[in-house]
């Protein structure tokens, strides 16, 4: 139990003294990028799930 109350004071103080916060102009680059690959991605998903639809519309189709 001490080990894990050692590693949670240590993890603080690492993220007290040695973490800085990104400028405005970084947050503003990273979130933009964070929504360009989102749409990227969701553009892929979209297309996969299309395709994957009407394979299996043509597969149901042949059993009619």
């Amino acid at each position: 139990m001490t080990g894990i109350i050692t590693y949670f004071k240590e993890s603080f103080e690492e993220l007290k003294n040695n973490v800085t916060p990104p400028t405005f102009s970084q947050g503003q680059s990273l979130t933009i990028l964070v929504a360009i690959f989102s749409i990227i991605f969701s553009l892929i998903i979209w297309g996969i799930d299309s395709v994957f639809g009407e394979v299996m519309k043509v597969y149901f189709n042949l059993f009619k």
